[in-house]
């Protein structure tokens, strides 16, 4: 089709005019600023207007800039607090809010089973979008793109790689490696008592930061039979748990644009961002070569630990498991397991100690049912056991899950129709918050900003069919660990040190707050992290 017009550009002399010539022979003279002015006008008009005008997802209320650029999510989610803004909105806006020129949050928790694919009808269906690539490492010396279990969107090749190794995460397959776990407890205890309680007089601690190198050194001991070092040191000796939060908010960051990650991190030209992995990477393969070396007696002596899980999964794997998925798997323990765990057992002591007398409730309760300071560290099974526990561990998931960001799934083949009635056609991304849908009264009650262990107990007066139908309502509503097939696989591990973490310090410690009247901060990265826990401890006598 020919153009309706044609530019003319005038001489070196004429260099401010342009003339644009009609196909009948009548002139447009104009000034080159005014062009330049029309011809980024018509660019905007073409790359925001019009697709916004043709969007199916037009009538769905959100932020005005929202709907024409993803730069509106990312500001938000640098800033920190997206879980607050994305609650906000939903206030605002309902439980349909469009967050993107093709991403759409909704607070509807039924849909958790059909985004998720609970179903074995569904699970290959609603596929991860590209927010989650960002988690994955390109190999410098190859150029290759490392994914793990967690950024690996592909969901054969997920359900591949995850097959060999998931009987290792299951409940009875954790209970192997909790003898590791009671080595790390009994080693936080020991630098608390030596490091901690005698320096009261200095103002008291951040509990939060001794939480953090628990969860750390527990994965370490339990992928490789060795603590990392951070409860012995007292500190971020190697800089690795200060690159982890950076690299985090990078993720955070880039999961609103994921083309962006190809221009920072993943750059083959030269990489600019953010702070790598290469210690830990370092960490594993040092520790997956020196196995190949030890004696059988070596190993009788220092117990199983998942490293040699994953080793006995390549004899039984070969076609799937070789060195480098050996290194895949440990890498997803070492990055996943220890943040969003220090997560939760910090929300649970903070509130804990905000609400005079549940510290002492909770202590009361594990006496009541039998556990005292003799059984320290306190077995997995016994703390499973006190309701009033896992009534504080529910909640404090609840009120503050480890990840506050909105999981991402792409609508598949045929389109969705929403309860609200918006349709989304194939290949909307549909994010789902965990903190937004903890916050859903339909499911929690008016009262879902007060933290309340007793709300997953049974009511007095409550009749036990009552109970459960509420507990169930209340389960499916729980996001804090994924769902469907691509549910945590570590969730296990991550329960087992939260549950015994909890109970063996509540026996053993009296906790409080330094300044009752204080917050602390909340920081919504990838993962969610808390500063400024500070508590006076004292050991109980």
């Amino acid at each position: 089709m020919p153009m309706p017009f044609k530019m003319v550009v005038h001489g070196l002399e004429d260099w401010r005019l342009v003339t644009l010539k009609t196909l009948d022979g009548f002139s447009i003279p104009m000034s080159a600023n005014l062009f330049a002015t029309a011809t980024i006008g018509l660019t905007l008009l073409a790359f925001f207007v019009i697709p916004y005008l043709l969007s199916p997802l037009r009538s769905i209320p959100g932020p005005f800039l929202a709907r024409y650029t993803n730069l509106y999510r990312l500001y938000h989610t640098t800033r920190g607090s997206f879980h607050l803004h994305i609650a906000r909105l939903h206030k605002r806006y309902g439980p349909v809010v469009r967050i993107g020129p093709n991403t759409v949050d909704i607070d509807y928790p039924e849909l958790i089973k059909v985004v998720f694919g609970t179903t074995t009808k569904q699970k290959a269906e609603w596929k991860k979008t590209e927010f989650y690539l960002s988690s994955s490492t390109r190999v410098k010396e190859t150029g290759e793109i490392m994914y793990n279990l967690f950024s690996q969107i592909n969901p054969e090749l997920h359900a591949k790689w995850k097959r060999p190794v998931a009987k290792y995460y299951s409940a009875a397959a954790v209970a192997r490696v909790e003898g590791k776990v009671d080595e790390v407890v009994d080693m936080l205890c020991r630098e608390l008592d030596k490091r901690l309680c005698g320096d009261l007089g200095y103002g008291g601690l951040d509990l939060g930061e001794w939480i953090v190198y628990y969860t750390w050194d527990v994965i370490g001991n339990v992928t490789f039979s060795q603590p990392l070092g951070y409860l012995r040191e007292g500190r971020d000796f190697d800089g690795t748990l200060s690159t982890a939060d950076k690299t985090l908010d990078y993720f955070a960051f880039i999961t609103s644009i994921p083309w962006l990650d190809y221009v920072f991190d993943k750059n083959r030209i030269m990489r600019i961002g953010p702070p790598s992995f290469n210690h830990i990477v370092g960490l594993s393969v040092g520790h997956v070569m020196k196995r190949f070396q030890e004696e059988s007696t070596e190993q009788k002596s220092r117990g199983v630990d998942y490293l040699d899980m994953f080793l006995e999964a390549r004899q039984d794997w070969p076609e799937v498991v070789d060195d480098a998925m050996i290194i895949r798997y440990t890498l997803s323990n070492m990055i996943a397991g220890a943040d969003t765990t220090s997560s939760i057992i910090k929300t649970a002591v903070y509130y804990s100690i905000k609400t005079e007398g549940r510290w002492e409730k909770l202590r009361a309760e594990l006496e009541k049912s039998g556990i005292n300071r003799g059984k320290c560290p306190v077995s997995y099974k016994d703390a499973r056991s006190v309701p009033y526990l896992e009534g504080l561990v529910r909640e404090s998931m609840r009120i503050l899950p480890g990840i506050a960001l909105g999981l991402e799934r792409y609508v598949p083949t045929g389109g969705f129709k929403l309860p609200s009635e918006h349709y989304l056609p194939e290949g909307t991304a549909v994010a789902m918050n965990p903190y937004v849908l903890s916050r859903n009264k339909k499911i929690w009650g008016v009262d879902v900003d007060e933290f309340k262990p007793e709300r997953w107990l049974r009511a007095d007066g409550e009749s036990e069919t009552s109970y459960q139908e509420r507990l169930q309502m209340m389960n499916n509503a729980d996001l804090t660990f994924g769902a469907g097939s691509r549910i945590c696989l570590g969730k296990h591990l991550a329960l087992a040190q939260i549950y015994k973490g909890l109970a063996t310090m509540a026996l053993l410690y009296n906790v409080e707050p330094v300044d009752k009247a204080k917050e602390w901060k909340v920081i919504n990265s990838f993962f969610v992290r808390q500063e400024g826990l500070d508590i006076k401890l004292t050991k109980r006598t």
